[in-house]
């Protein structure tokens, strides 16, 4: 029988969390358990008890026991929406960018994602692995625990399995708990450029199937945009995917608003993600799919693109959340503080509203708010001690990383703590 692991994490000067097992929208957004002098109690890697004051640590070796030294403490950050796993990059396409090519237009002379296909393609999938996992390495030390990741750098079977699989590795092997979703409607292939519908009943047909079969992913996403998929044809391909279990996301809005913001609140998809160009109609149908809006504000930054309404959709109840979208063409970053920095800046919001974001509502984003998201008993103990005196100071600087430890599991993982 194996005995009890006790741990127990003490003298925060303040413990900041969102608190519940769903996403909070409106008002409620920006509502937080702020305690001071706080503690954190563990047991096998869970919380067992939050409180103020001194805690009893009996039956706690001192080795087990981590002094915050009077830091911030919040819930280990939740990345929603990355595309962790791909082959090469792509700072070619920099300069044509600066000199104004619009993204499609890129796209559509081969370039964009179909680069980025053949390079994974071409990539062994253990070169695609400690790729990934370097970049796991980065932003576990910047205090992202659980992140999203998406396929969509294949658009054939082999290749879409390949990255998920890759990804699977890694939620077995690193610190960072990973959740796959399927997403080969990304783009056409060079392959089906003259028969389009056919690509589509590869995916319908084929694709989902093998990956449900396999138990690759849990969600099925789709770029609903202008030159790419029509909202009729996202329409066929979420159905698909949930008829195999997978949870419908979706890619909307973000050049053009063609129907995808109307589409994830008709198939009450979990999220719509970027929603740049989000209008009135696609507010009021995300409220009433209940539909998480997933926000990427460095993609908005690298872009140079217009800012997504984060102020409208929290004054009309839709909860938001906040990602990264890490990925070699449209956003070479994944750090999520980066991103709380722009939400405060670009977004106008409050540092309660943002650190929701990237918590809670990003762990009910991916269905992760029942372990995830928030410091509660019962919840994973995964933390994040902060060289900060405020909430506010974590939106205020910018540039430096300001994690001073995070804790997974309950085991310290990153930092100098």
């Amino acid at each position: 029988m194996s005995s009890t692991t006790k741990k127990a994490v003490i003298n925060i000067g303040t413990l900041a969390t969102p608190l519940g097992q769903a996403a909070r929208f409106g008002t409620q957004q920006g509502d937080l358990q702020q305690l001071q002098d706080a503690y954190v109690l563990m047991e096998d890697g869970l919380i067992k008890e939050v409180g103020t004051g001194t805690p009893d640590l009996a039956g706690i070796p001192p080795e087990n026991i981590l002094d915050a030294g009077g830091r911030l403490v919040t819930p280990g950050l939740v990345d929603a929406h990355t595309h962790l796993v791909f082959g090469g990059w792509r700072d070619h396409e920099l300069q044509l960018k600066l000199q104004g090519v619009p993204y499609l237009d890129i796209l559509a002379a081969g370039g964009g994602i179909l680069n980025t296909v053949k390079q994974t393609r071409e990539a062994t999938e253990d070169a695609l692995y400690h790729k990934a996992a370097q970049a796991l390495d980065s932003m576990l030390a910047e205090g992202t625990t659980t992140v999203e990741a998406k396929s969509g750098y294949g658009l054939d079977l082999e290749t879409e399995l390949k990255q998920l699989r890759v990804v699977r590795r890694l939620h077995q092997d690193h610190p960072v708990d990973l959740v796959s979703t399927l997403m080969a409607a990304h783009a056409l292939p060079p392959e089906y450029k003259d028969d389009r519908q056919a690509f589509i009943r590869l995916i319908i047909d084929t694709i989902i199937p093998e990956v449900a079969r396999q138990n690759l992913a849990a969600f099925c996403d789709v770029f609903c945009e202008t030159g790419v998929f029509t909202a009729d044809e996202s329409r066929d391909i979420l159905k698909a995917g949930y008829r195999h279990g997978l949870r419908s996301k979706i890619h909307a809005d973000e050049i053009d608003a063609i129907g995808g913001s109307l589409l994830a609140g008709e198939l009450q998809a979990i999220t719509a993600e970027h929603l740049i160009a989000l209008e009135d109609d696609g507010i009021a149908a995300l409220k009433q799919g209940s539909v998480i809006a997933c926000l990427l504000p460095a993609t908005s930054f690298y872009l140079g693109a217009n800012y997504a309404r984060a102020r409208d959709l929290i004054a009309a109840g839709v909860p938001v959340a906040i990602a990264s979208d890490f990925n070699p063409g449209s956003c070479p970053s994944h750090s999520l503080q980066f991103c709380m920095n722009l939400a405060a800046y670009n977004y106008k919001m409050t540092a309660p509203e943002v650190l929701t974001a990237v918590t809670l509502n990003a762990a009910a984003a991916i269905n992760r708010a029942g372990t995830a998201g928030s410091i509660e008993p019962g919840k994973q103990a995964d933390l994040v001690l902060w060289e900060a005196h405020s909430l506010d100071f974590l939106c205020y600087r910018f540039g430096s990383n300001l994690v001073r430890g995070v804790v997974k599991g309950g085991d310290v993982v990153a930092g100098t703590v």
